[in-house]
């Protein structure tokens, strides 16, 4: 690719000076796309390597001499709060200069503003939030998804423990629509593999103590404790799990596959955590290692963290709408509906005729010797190492 760190510092600062640095010849019209995730708080990791990720697609379209468009993207903090959130969607949903988004992790967040999206006719792309709802729950043909939701990662999650030979299970989650969402599909396959749910019990996604449920917890002995939340609720779940003496095997949603968990906790107390994240792991797909070369050459202050992979997928669905048909925000909701068979970072995408990408795989991760490490390539997966309990 030649110089491309040079290509694309220019590209990027002119788009950023409205193109001055260019010459006239290559000037190319300016199309705004949006970004929208955590920037700031407990998630903001997951958030910061999906806006890079976000970013790193801009940067390569533009460096791409065939683009016809050069892109600038708009990135906003939805704090993982539902009303930021939709002050954030209505903002940027009625800015006719913005002719799609990339938007949202957190799924309380997305459901509120899905039907902004609608209103205002802006075509968005979710690159993380689970719920099924966010798609399923309304008919609005503005909202795709790349990513799949909680139910294929909870029924895979279920199996595999069960496979393992988990019987006994504690659950405890936060009580948004997520944490609940994870509760309700979860426990369902759990029964349907023939586990016992010894007991639930929701907290609140700002909540620092949990004795009470964890005391409980420890008394009904289960095999396994289940978490259905996000990154900084587990971090404070699992360290005070460790000071009551439960011995359980820890397991998580996708909430807690981030960097952050590992650090949050130690690197000890984490090892031999699960999570679960929907599609193939983009470690193996053809275009991972490319991804990962191209990030890193940017250098970005964080890393692109669990979906950060979504994220860039997305922003390049996107463009290459806005390729084939210009920057309109009804021709691009149009085209995207059409999504059946693309290739792309995280593997085909084909959305059903509610938007939602078609996910044929989820990937089961450990973390071994501080890394979140893909199940089948693990020491626990070989047998040299063991889950607890076994």
């Amino acid at each position: 690719m030649g110089n491309i760190n040079t290509v694309l510092k220019t590209a990027a600062l002119g788009a950023a000076l409205g193109l001055s640095l260019l010459a006239p010849a290559s000037a190319k019209d300016v199309v705004k796309i949006a970004f929208v995730g955590p920037l700031t708080g407990g998630t903001s990791s997951i958030g910061l390597g999906g806006r890079n990720s976000a970013d790193l697609a801009v940067r390569l379209r533009n460096a791409d001499p065939k683009a016809k468009y050069t892109y600038q993207l708009v990135s906003q903090d939805d704090e993982c709060r539902p009303n930021v959130g939709v002050q954030v969607a209505t903002k940027i949903a009625a800015d006719k200069s913005i002719i799609a988004g990339v938007t949202h992790f957190c799924s309380a967040v997305a459901m509120g503003t899905v039907a902004v999206y609608n209103r205002f006719g802006l075509p968005v792309v979710v690159w993380g939030a689970v719920l099924p709802e966010i798609t399923y729950g309304n008919d609005f043909k503005e909202v795709h998804r790349i990513n799949g939701t909680m139910i294929n990662q909870s029924d895979v999650a279920a199996k595999f423990m069960t496979d393992q030979g988990y019987k006994k299970f504690a659950i405890i989650h936060d009580t948004t629509d997520y944490g609940k969402g994870h509760n309700k599909y979860f426990s369902e396959f759990l029964k349907k593999n023939g586990a016992t749910v010894l007991g639930t019990f929701g907290v609140t996604a700002d909540q620092q103590d949990f004795s009470t449920e964890l005391t409980k917890i420890r008394e009904l002995k289960p095999d396994v404790v289940y978490f259905g939340g996000l990154t900084p609720l587990g971090v404070r779940i699992r360290t005070q799990m460790e000071k009551l003496g439960i011995k359980a095997q820890f397991e998580g949603t996708s909430g807690i596959k981030s960097d952050s968990y590992i650090l949050g906790v130690g690197e000890k107390l984490a090892e031999g955590s699960l999570a679960f994240i929907e599609g193939a792991p983009w470690e193996k797909i053809p275009g991972g290692l490319y991804f990962t070369a191209q990030y890193q050459k940017q250098k970005y202050s964080e890393p692109p963290e669990a979906y950060g992979t979504f994220s860039y997928a997305a922003a390049n669905l996107i463009m290459d709408a806005v390729e084939k048909v210009g920057p309109d925000r009804k021709k691009v909701r149009d085209v995207l509906n059409k999504t059946k068979d693309v290739d792309t970072l995280i593997g085909k995408v084909t959305f059903d005729d509610h938007r939602q990408n078609i996910v044929p795989l989820v990937t089961k991760y450990v973390v071994e010797d501080g890394k979140w490490t893909i199940w089948e390539d693990s020491s626990y997966a070989s047998g040299k190492r063991k889950l607890a309990g076994k």
